[in-house]
């Protein structure tokens, strides 16, 4: 693996203030035009509001934004106007809502940024139908962009949109799967959260009126650093602190996922993997004294550092893709900075 120098600081997300404020605005447009039920549940997911649609002290949204930024600046790299941008940044995070309130509801996750989960104040009906209203929202934005460019941005996002499901399909399934390689699982991941991402940058791209080459490199940049943040939100979800991260650490373990580090450590060879492949093939919950075992089995034959060690090989080739879109010094940074801390993150 080449080496690529890291910025200064990693360990937490790079301040961009400036991506809020273009993205607040339009971002509650769009859910203040939802039913009203759907808006108050979409509200409360934000973060904006209480359950009974008292707003909340904090006017940020919950989230880094890390999708919409990837958009705004991908349109600055390769020439264009944050703002030209913004009906993309606001598209992705509307499905980027729309897959987290559906992922609470598949995986069961009482815990959502700090608060219940919508799906366990609301109901299951209501969360999936909120979901299902921000992606008709999403779509909704991107048909309102300049006719020009619309068409190939609704495919992008269309495109992506279908390899998503099949993703968490693929993630879904592999839960109950007897055996999943390395190669499936970020085969998985790629689909999951790697094509958003990717869309994420190329339609940055798009909106700026980029050509088809440097669309293709964003996107390719977008997706490693997706399986890249997928690497990363594996390792966190076992070796994690919900207190950090806002979400249950340890439940993958519980549920008996077969998450990268799992999957790595499964397809070792070694008392620790026998032991562990032993507790996931039990019929029995696993307690916390099982998950406890099953976390220190991971790391003992070697999930957390191959896990690790990918994510890194993920954020390199997401690098070199970026670098051959010869994009913006300011945004070329940005955008660097952006991917080293969602591949790096610690919560």
């Amino acid at each position: 693996m080449s080496q690529i120098t890291a910025p200064a600081q990693v360990d937490t997300f790079p301040r961009l203030g400036w991506v809020d404020e273009l993205l607040s605005p339009a971002l509650r447009a769009a859910l203040a035009a939802l039913p009203p039920d759907e808006g108050r549940i979409a509200g409360y997911h934000k973060g904006w509001c209480e359950a009974d649609g008292t707003p909340t002290l904090s006017t940020a949204g919950g989230g880094k934004s890390v999708r919409p930024a990837l958009t705004l600046l991908s349109a600055m790299a390769v020439g264009g106007s944050a703002e030209s941008a913004v009906p993309g940044a606001v598209a992705v995070e509307l499905v980027h809502d729309f897959t987290l309130l559906h992922d609470d509801v598949i995986d069961g996750d009482d815990l959502r940024r700090h608060r219940p989960a919508a799906w366990s104040v609301f109901g299951t009906p209501a969360a999936v139908l909120t979901g299902d209203a921000l992606l008709v929202a999403a779509m909704r934005v991107l048909t309102d962009t300049q006719q020009q460019r619309m068409a190939v941005a609704v495919k992008e996002l269309v495109d992506a949109l279908l390899e998503l499901v099949e993703g968490q399909s693929r993630d879904v399934a592999y839960e109950k799967a007897p055996e999943v390689s390395v190669a499936q699982y970020l085969a998985m991941a790629e689909g999951k959260t790697g094509s958003l991402m990717g869309c994420a940058a190329a339609l940055g791209g798009v909106l700026a009126g980029a050509d088809e080459v440097r669309v293709r490199g964003l996107r390719e940049f977008g997706r490693r650093l997706g399986v890249a943040f997928q690497c990363a939100d594996d390792v966190l979800g076992i070796w994690g602190h919900t207190s950090r991260s806002g979400k249950p650490v340890g439940g993958d373990l519980a549920a008996r996922k077969k998450s990268l580090p799992v999957v790595t450590a499964l397809e070792s060879d070694g008392p620790a993997t026998r032991r562990l492949r032993t507790l996931y093939d039990s019929p029995d919950a696993l307690g916390e004294q099982d998950v406890a075992l099953a976390r220190e089995l991971v790391e003992e034959a070697g999930g957390r550092e191959a896990a690790e060690r990918e994510a890194e090989r993920q954020l390199s080739a997401a690098l070199r893709a970026l670098s051959r879109v010869r994009p913006a010094a300011e945004a070329h940074r940005q955008l660097r900075e952006i991917a080293w801390a969602v591949a790096r993150r610690e919560a």
